[in-house]
């Protein structure tokens, strides 16, 4: 193998690695958004389980984010608009990648 080789295969690991970072960071946001959603609406144990099951499974109704902020804002209601949630999930999404350097 050439270093031009080596290289490639360097680059295309690197890109692999940090998509699948980026999916585990978006995926564990999801939940610590869910989380945050469901103690504003007195959810525990059972009924917090599924809410998360929910909210990740909104996230793949279509690309991007706003499947989840959608549904989180709907089933909020008035405890919190849909710019709030954005904006927690911010926050989540943040704090998501710190959990995830900390784990590596």
């Amino acid at each position: 193998m050439t270093t031009f080789d080596d290289r490639e295969n360097a680059f295309e690991n690197k890109y692999a690695h940090d998509e699948e970072m980026k999916f585990k960071a978006e995926a564990r946001a999801n939940k610590l958004l869910a989380i945050w959603a469901a103690g504003l609406m007195g959810k525990t144990g059972a009924d917090l389980d599924a809410y998360i099951a929910a909210v990740i499974k909104a996230d793949f109704e279509e690309a991007g984010h706003e499947d989840v902020v959608r549904k989180v804002a709907g089933d909020l209601g008035d405890k919190s608009s849909a710019d709030e949630v954005r904006a927690q999930r911010v926050v989540m999404l943040a704090e998501a990648k710190s959990q995830l350097m900390g784990e590596a």
